[in-house]
């Protein structure tokens, strides 16, 4: 080999090398990914005239007919149960009720409450949707109307 060639051969040997170097000096190392899962929520079980009761609420709740209920809240446990029911739509019935009494069983306790006090309702025999359907509708009907 000439002296001319190993001059062109070392150069192209350098090259390579500086060329791995920047390759190495920029070279991103990703970590591997650490996967974390949330545990399942647990879910504190609840009286089944809550279940009813709140059930029944939130089909008030879609059809816009909480006029009645209006009149047993004291302290505006709706506003935190609409809240909620407004960001939780997506969920189904079954599902709201569940959710919705994991965070507001207080407010919808102190509402039943509130209509025991006032109506004398025992909560705890009101074991199905209908029951309430039939309190709310004597209830609506107790409501003397005027035009003026």
């Amino acid at each position: 080999m000439t002296e001319k060639e190993n001059n062109s051969k070392e150069k192209d040997n350098e090259k390579e090398q500086e060329k791995k170097d920047k390759e190495e000096e920029l070279k991103v190392v990703m970590p591997d990914a650490e996967w974390t899962t949330m545990p399942e929520e647990e879910f504190t079980e609840q009286p089944d005239y809550l279940k009813v009761f709140a059930d029944f609420y939130i089909a008030q709740f879609n059809q816009r007919d909480l006029e009645i209920m209006n009149l047993y809240d004291t302290n505006s446990n709706m506003v935190d149960i609409n809240h909620y029911l407004l960001n939780n739509i997506k969920f189904t019935r079954k599902e709201l009720v569940k959710h919705v009494l994991q965070y507001h069983a207080q407010n919808f306790q102190s509402i039943i409450d509130e209509i025991a006090n006032k109506d004398g309702v025992d909560a705890e025999k009101m074991t199905s949707y209908r029951d309430w359907n039939n309190w709310y509708e004597e209830r609506r009907n107790k409501i003397s109307t005027s035009l003026s």
